[in-house]
């Protein structure tokens, strides 16, 4: 199924090709503009900034809570009815060391707030998150797509693989325009995004 788009595109491979290039450079204007770093770190407020300010140009729905449920091959993300409580319950989560940081990524990722585009969101927030409070990012081209996506799809039982992947690829180059290009470019790639490179947007 399409998803319905302000372009009127109706061929997948088309509308997945146009959006990884508006979102991509929007990712981009959210880093050089100092946008993001104007935002609240760890709370769902952000998120929902961060979210918007990528996909607005392409959806409805940027920004907005998801009005369906959903899931992931047998995993099913937080049910509907249940979802504005779950979020209410993670922006009141401590984010003070690297393991409750780590911890309200998760959960967040389980909540799985939107329609389309929440990994790659909830990526830029979380580094948000360890930006303002540890002076560190995470250096994504560092995790290989297969051991990222197995950490993730396991972190809601068990979350130390998620946490070592995270901790073994922070930097402390926080400002480093190329760590944060690569990194977006990473990021899409975990979701099958390859067509443009971030940096000849």
């Amino acid at each position: 199924m399409i998803l319905e788009n302000k372009l009127g595109i109706t061929d997948a491979a088309e509308l997945a090709r146009v959006e990884e290039k508006i979102s991509k450079k929007k990712a981009i204007d959210l880093f050089e503009s100092g946008y993001l770093d104007s935002l609240n770190a760890g709370t769902f407020e952000s998120l929902t900034k961060i979210h918007e300010y990528l996909f607005d140009d392409l959806y409805n729905f940027a920004g907005k809570i998801r009005d369906v449920n959903m899931a992931k091959g047998s995993f099913r993300f937080a049910p509907l009815m249940y979802l504005e409580v779950s979020l209410q319950n993670i922006d009141e989560m401590p984010q003070s060391n690297f393991n409750e940081i780590a911890e309200k990524y998760v959960e967040m990722n389980i909540a799985h707030p939107f329609r389309e585009g929440n990994g790659r969101s909830t990526r830029i927030w979380l580094d948000l998150i360890f930006k303002k409070e540890l002076k560190l990012v995470v250096d994504w081209s560092k995790i290989d797509k297969n051991d990222y996506l197995l950490a993730m799809e396991r972190s809601p039982i068990k979350d130390v693989e998620i946490k070592q992947l995270l901790k073994n690829a922070l930097t402390d180059e926080i400002e480093n325009r190329e760590v944060y290009i690569k990194g977006i470019d990473h990021s899409y790639y975990y979701e099958g995004y390859i067509t443009y490179k971030a940096k000849d947007l």
